[in-house]
């Protein structure tokens, strides 16, 4: 089919279902973009007010954390603060790995706040929950600088690869300091004297590390040949979780925690190993943006091809129980996660959203076998061993396809290489292409609202789509700022969304970027403003009343910073963005999280000044210290409205 053809027919399904005026909650919406022409749609859309009352912050770019007028914004917790009391104050110039597994972590993303005592709804209490992505050794040791950074001054859309670059070779400890600065933190919280403070002597606070924590294996996968070591003859306890994005939180008051880009930890040469294919497939090379392999045996496909097999897990963690030993539930499948977002279907089973974050993968949705009961948390802490795995098949009209991953049925046969469901789970990317999965713009974080009962993907971008490779649900080639979709479970007894039923409708909430620009095919609100806009989304969270709030990673290539976007979903507002906060030059904004009661907003500024010739030594901001003693350090920020109960 010709290019022409295939944007044609795509614009006539398209045209079809905005003729039959497709209705979602009573708000109607419509699909109308395909190709690089679009439809009318200013029609669906009512006229009037948004229900959010601050004043829309001007967008920009520079040094500092702004947040709109009206509101105060606290630095919580930065990289290198203490977790536990007898953690040594930071050095930048005197960091050791024993210190790091005492203090916060390196690069915060996901956010939990679990609130005390547990099951409660208080808000001026909690355990903040903090996922450690990812570390930056340029950002986090002096005298390392970039190979090429001459040639990258002034550089506009440096390439991730250029970003982390070829680096001067790392001493032992530095190497370990990574590795501790990698994981998770959790930190009692309290609200104090109209501030939040961190209380480091709490027994609940805890850091999971790269370098010490171990983590059961679980679910079909645990014990199979393919996820033992050395070091694990059992395949049954890995060390350490790494490169986690975004998450979740279950119904049971335990944390999930996303593995998403382990590719990036793995040195050697892997085509020796009967893993060879599989390893291809997730990205593992052999060329490594760490040098762990050189002092640590398991991150060398050579000598342990198998370890990459155990990350890629969604990890569940209790955070009430700072003993627990966390456990990678290896039912949810292996891919690059991000986000872990649960639901109760109406008969008790218990719904795993998650998104596989890179361009052409899939979003997946898990359905257990048993019932959530809200009496026995013991009794709980299974349901994510036991259950269905599918992905999702993005009709042209308006359905959503769940499709299982279950081996022995269709392709996912011996004959195809899966000789059970271990296989089919350690090679989940594979088992979704056979069975035809649509291939996705990036599928990040992935949401319930918690008024309309309806999921929100965020598709980040992909700008290696093609015009031929377009399709309803991915409708722009070329879609280097990203959209949004609203997922429709069925509706039963009345008013409860049905989160297991094999099908959903589906439509787009929203197309990012300037709509200004007759080329970006943008789509949003009528009344979005000049600083309304927005692109790149990647996490979102929803307040009480159901309004979205949406975090950017991304925005910096457009000439302004990232940050977070605030709409209504339905009503006269719905879709019409509104600035609220920015972060400084080279973040990236992450892991949006309410309090209970919406008088506290948390973000995670993720690596400040990461961006073309900054560096430890001259980095392009010293945020949040500003001290010229200080590197610029990932933090956590608490937002509260000004003389109001509620931010927004």
């Amino acid at each position: 089919m010709t290019t022409d053809s295939k944007t044609s027919a795509i614009g006539a399904l398209i045209a079809q279902r905005i003729s039959r005026r497709m209705v979602l909650g009573g708000v109607v919406t419509a699909t109308a973009f395909a190709g690089t022409s679009s439809l009318s749609w200013r029609g669906a859309y009512a006229q009037g007010a948004s229900s959010l009352a601050f004043e829309e912050l001007a967008r920009g770019l520079d040094t500092d954390f702004h947040v709109a007028r009206a509101h105060t914004a606290q630095v919580l917790i930065r990289w290198g603060d203490p977790v536990y009391p007898d953690a040594p104050a930071f050095d930048p110039a005197g960091q050791t790995a024993a210190a790091q597994e005492r203090q916060f972590g390196f690069n915060n993303d996901f956010v939990a706040f679990m609130p005390l005592p547990p099951f409660s709804k208080k808000s001026n209490a909690g355990l903040l929950c903090v996922n450690h992505e990812f570390t930056n050794a340029r950002m986090m040791f002096p005298g390392l600088t970039l190979a090429m950074q001459a040639k990258l001054e002034g550089v506009v859309g440096v390439t991730a690869q250029a970003l982390f670059g070829q680096m001067p070779d790392l001493t032992r400890e530095q190497v370990d300091i990574e590795m501790a600065a990698h994981g998770h933190s959790v930190v009692e919280i309290r609200f104090q004297k109209g501030e939040w403070k961190v209380i480091t002597d709490s027994p609940f606070n805890r850091r999971l590390s790269m370098l010490s924590t171990p983590m059961r294996l679980s679910g079909p996968a645990a014990g199979h040949a393919r996820l033992k070591t050395s070091a694990d003859p059992e395949g049954a306890t890995v060390i350490g979780t790494l490169n986690n994005c975004a998450g979740g939180v279950t119904p049971w008051g335990t944390v999930l925690i996303a593995e998403e880009n382990f590719n990036f930890y793995f040195s050697g040469d892997p085509s020796a190993s009967s893993e060879a294919d599989n390893h291809a497939r997730y990205g593992v090379t052999g060329e490594a943006r760490f040098q762990w392999a050189r002092f640590h045996e398991r991150f060398n496909l050579e000598k342990e091809p198998n370890e990459p097999n155990r990350f890629g897990w969604v990890v569940e963690l209790d955070p009430y129980n700072s003993r627990a030993v966390p456990v990678k539930r290896t039912a949810l499948g292996r891919f690059k996660h991000e986000a872990a977002t649960t639901a109760v279907a109406p008969d008790g089973r218990v719904v795993v959203y998650s998104g596989d974050d890179e361009r052409f993968q899939h979003v997946y949705r898990y359905v257990s076998n048993g019932r959530f009961d809200a009496k026995n948390r013991q009794a709980n802490l299974t349901l994510l061993d036991d259950g269905v795995l599918s992905v999702a098949r993005f009709e042209a009209d308006g359905r959503l396809v769940w499709m299982p991953l279950v081996w022995g049925a269709g392709p996912l046969t011996q004959e195809n290489g899966f000789g059970s469901q271990a296989d089919v789970l350690i090679e989940t990317r594979r088992a979704a292409e056979l069975l035809g999965a649509t291939k996705m713009d990036r599928p990040e974080d992935i949401e319930t609202n918690p008024v309309n009962g309806r999921v929100y993907l965020v598709l980040t971008n992909n700008d290696k789509r093609k015009d031929a490779q377009t399709d309803a649900a991915n409708p722009r080639a070329n879609n280097a700022f990203g959209h949004i979709l609203e997922l429709a479970p069925p509706v039963v007894r009345g008013q409860t969304s049905d989160h297991a039923a094999d099908e959903f409708r589906w439509d787009i909430f929203l197309l990012a970027g300037d709509p200004s620009d007759v080329n970006a095919g943008a789509r949003y609100h009528p009344q979005t403003s000049k600083d309304g806009w927005l692109t790149t989304p990647d996490n979102i969270a929803f307040d009480s009343r159901g309004r979205m709030w949406i975090a950017t990673d991304g925005a910096n290539d457009n000439g302004f910073a990232d940050g977070i976007w605030a709409t209504d979903v339905e009503g006269p507002g719905r879709a019409l963005t509104r600035h609220f906060l920015d972060v400084p030059r080279g973040a990236e904004m992450c892991g949006p999280c309410f309090t209970p009661d919406d008088a506290t907003l948390f973000v995670a500024v993720q690596h400040p000044g990461q961006e073309a010739g900054s560096t430890f030594d001259a980095p392009s901001t010293r945020w949040p210290d500003f001290d010229d003693t200080m590197p610029p350090r990932p933090a956590v920020v608490a937002i509260t409205a000004k003389g109001k109960t509620i931010v927004g």
